[in-house]
C-alpha cells in the first residue's frame, strides 16, 4: 500500500541534485572594521550554471576593491571588501529573481562584538532588514525554519524513515524507533556543531546513503520470511544510523553557523524544526496509508517490492556517486 506514497519521492531522488538537500543561496556580511564588512555571497549552480538570482546590498555599501569570483563544483562564489559609511543597521539587504527560483537564500550578518544575524530569503519574502540588535525570538524562529527545511528537502534522510516506517508500520514500536533515532542524531549533531567531534562530510553522507541499502534489504528479507535485526529491534537500527544522520545534519548546519550570543538557543531549535520534519513525513505517510486501506485497492501481490526495490536501487546509486566523490 505504501507503493504510491514513495513514487513521488523516488522520482525526485533519481536526479543526484535531490541525494541530498536543495543547498540555498548564502550570503555572509562580517564587520571587521567601523562600517568595514567582509562579503561572501554563493550562489547555487545546476549543472554549472549559477541560479538567475541577484543580490541587493543597501545603497552605502560599495566594494573597496575588485570583487573577487570564481565557480565551485556547485556555486558560484564571490569575495569582496565592503565599505559602508554610517553602518548597515537598519537597511535592506534583498535578493531579486528567487521567485523563479524553488531555492531559498540564508543571510548572515556577524557584527565586530560577535552577535550574529541570521535570516532566511524566500520567494515569497526575499528581503530583510537588518538589526541592531536581533532578538532571542527571531533567532528561535529563523533556526526553526532551518530545521524543518533540512529534513523535508533532504531526501535521503526522508528515505531512511521511511524505510524503518515500512518495517515497522504503524505500531506502538514506531514510538520507540524514532525516539532512538531522535535522541541518537541530537546527540551527533551537538556534539558535532559545538566543534567536539569532527568527521568529514563525504565519508558521512556515503554512509548515510548505505545505511538506507541496508534498510531496504530488511524490508526484502523480512517479506520473504527472514526478518532481520530491524524487524526484530528496530530501536537498534534507528540509534546506531541515527548517530551518522546528526553529523549529515550538523554538516547543513555548519554551512550557516550559530549566533555567539545564542548558540544553546539555535542549536535547540534547529533540531526541534529537524522533529518537527521528520513527524510531518510520518503523519503524512501515515495518513496516506489509511486512506490507501479505506479505498480497498486490489494490490497485486508483488506491489510491496515497488518501495523496497526503488529505495534499495536509488540508495545504492547514491552511496556509488558518493564514493566517487571522495
Amino acid at each position: 500500500m505504501t507503493a504510491r506514497i514513495v513514487l513521488l519521492i523516488l522520482t525526485l531522488s533519481a536526479d543526484p541534485a535531490f541525494g541530498h538537500e536543495v543547498r540555498p543561496g548564502y550570503l555572509e556580511l562580517r564587520e571587521t572594521g567601523p562600517d568595514v564588512y567582509e562579503m561572501l555571497w554563493k550562489v547555487p549552480a545546476l549543472g554549472g550554471s549559477p541560479l538567475a538570482i541577484r543580490l541587493r546590498l543597501p545603497v552605502n555599501c560599495v566594494a573597496s576593491d575588485a570583487p573577487v569570483r570564481f565557480l565551485t563544483e556547485d556555486a558560484s562564489v564571490e569575495r569582496a571588501i565592503l565599505s559602508c559609511p554610517g553602518g548597515i543597521a537598519g537597511r535592506q539587504l534583498s535578493v531579486e529573481g528567487l521567485v523563479a527560483t524553488v531555492t531559498d537564500v540564508l543571510t548572515r550578518v556577524v557584527r565586530a562584538d560577535g552577535s550574529t544575524q541570521v535570516a532566511r530569503l524566500t520567494p515569497g519574502h526575499p528581503v530583510v532588514v537588518v538589526a541592531a540588535t536581533p532578538s532571542r525570538l527571531d533567532v528561535a524562529w529563523t533556526y526553526l525554519q532551518l530545521g524543518v527545511e533540512h529534513i523535508l528537502l533532504g531526501v535521503d534522510h526522508l528515505l531512511f524513515v521511511l524505510g524503518l516506517l515500512i518495517i515497522v508500520g504503524p505500531t506502538r514500536r514506531l514510538v520507540a524507533t524514532v525516539t532512538a533515532f531522535t535522541v541518537a542524531h541530537s546527540a551527533t549533531l551537538a556534539a558535532a556543531t559545538l566543534g567536539f567531534v569532527h568527521v568529514p562530510p563525504k565519508p558521512v553522507e556515503a554512509v548515510i546513503a548505505l545505511s538506507i541499502v541496508f534498510v531496504a534489504a530488511e524490508i526484502v528479507h523480512g517479506h520473504e520470511g527472514h526478518p532481520g535485526l530491524t524487524e526484530r529491534q528496530p530501536w537498534v537500527v534507528a540509534f546506531v544510523f541515527g548517530l551518522l544522520h546528526g553529523f549529515g545534519f550538523a554538516g547543513a548546519l555548519a554551512e550557516v553557523g550559530l549566533p555567539t550570543q545564542a548558540i544553546p538557543l539555535a542549536l535547540f531549535f534547529f533540531n526541534v524544526g529537524v522533529e518537527v520534519g521528520q513527524l510531518l513525513f510520518i503523519a503524512a505517510v501515515l495518513a496516506a496509508i489509511a486512506l490507501l486501506r479505506r479505498a480497498r485497492v486490489p494490490w497485486p501481490s508483488w506491489a510491496w517490492r515497488v518501495p523496497a526495490y526503488g529505495i534499495g536501487v536509488v540508495a545504492a546509486y547514491w552511496t556509488i556517486d558518493r564514493v566517487a566523490g571522495f
